[in-house]
């Protein structure tokens, strides 16, 4: 029992190739290895990883390379593929429209890393990273903003964990249809719901390792796909109930931080850690707690960070 407070982060890491990216995340490598996979451990692993990301991902292979560098550890590279990450499995809801995407992210805090950042990689990018580069939810200079929920369903195959594939997705791409093209070509290891919208469209998809993508029904999601969700995962994720509370309040940022959408079953990893609301026509993110909120845009990113009471933990 006591009180639960989480720090955020706000970082610009730039490129990558300046040293602020290395120094946020050689203090998080002890997460991040227990993240790995043992058959990501061995060489073989490590370079089937490598040859998946040149095929998948080309364009940010000199990204990659250049991260990899300023780390300088020997199991860098195969870490930062995201190509050998053991299953996560998070709540989650979120709803786009034309414009505008709005999201709660529910996990344990202790396993979020926290971070807002902004980035120039290959074109300029704000989101929630985790996993050293990867992304939750994140917008670009073009427009478009996604987002992710897990799907639900407790599979697992080869490919890659979704939040690298966000981070692809907004450095090549501009438009909810390019970026769905891409999407279909590449190899996701788990069950995955992304949201994504541009100034014209907003569309989720389903996607995992032993599906083909397809498209939602609307432009909501929460922690399930086209299956029917058992009893007992109903009872334990809510993802019903939730899923039919967003259809019925929209985007709409109030009803985000009221129950059943916004959690507190911190104890169980499915409390909302934040909500985030972006506007990516406008350049504009607000993460939002009860009674707190926090606005960064390309124009105006502030780094910083801020202590949140999330609210209290068993």
């Amino acid at each position: 029992m006591g009180d639960l407070d989480k720090t955020f982060r706000a970082i610009d890491v730039g490129d990558g190739g300046d040293g602020r990216w290395a120094a946020h995340t050689r203090p998080l490598w002890s997460l991040a290895e227990r993240w790995m996979t043992e058959e990501g451990r061995t060489p073989e692993g490590a370079e089937r990883a490598r040859k998946l990301f040149e095929t998948h991902m080309p364009e940010l292979v000199p990204v990659l390379d250049r991260l990899v560098r300023q780390l300088d550890r020997p199991d860098a590279e195969a870490f930062l593929t995201l190509a050998t990450l053991r299953p996560f499995f998070s709540g989650c809801t979120q709803i786009g429209g034309a414009g505008t995407l709005l999201r709660t992210y529910d996990f344990d805090p202790d396993e979020c890393e926290g971070v807002i950042v902004r980035s120039d990689f290959l074109r300029p990018v704000i989101g929630m990273q985790d996993a050293a580069w990867g992304l939750l939810d994140g917008m670009n200079d073009a427009g478009l903003a996604v987002s992710l929920t897990f799907g639900g369903r407790f599979v697992h195959g080869p490919g890659f964990a979704v939040l690298i594939v966000l981070r692809y997705l907004l450095e090549t791409c501009d438009t909810v249809d390019e970026a769905v093209r891409r999407l279909r070509s590449i190899p996701i290891s788990l069950p995955q719901n992304v949201t994504l919208v541009d100034h014209e469209r907003a569309v989720t998809v389903y996607v995992g390792p032993d599906i083909e993508l397809t498209e939602a029904p609307d432009a909501c999601a929460a922690n399930h796909q086209h299956l029917p969700v058992p009893d007992d995962q109903e009872r334990f994720s809510r993802t019903g109930r939730r899923l039919a509370a967003v259809r019925a309040a929209g985007v709409d940022v109030a009803a985000m931080l009221q129950p059943p959408l916004h959690q507190t079953a911190y104890d169980k990893g499915l409390g909302t850690v934040y909500t985030a609301h972006y506007r990516p026509g406008e350049g504009r993110v607000t993460y939002h707690w009860p009674g707190e909120s926090w606005e960064q845009s390309f124009d105006a990113f502030a780094p910083g960070e801020r202590t949140i009471r999330l609210g209290r933990r068993g």
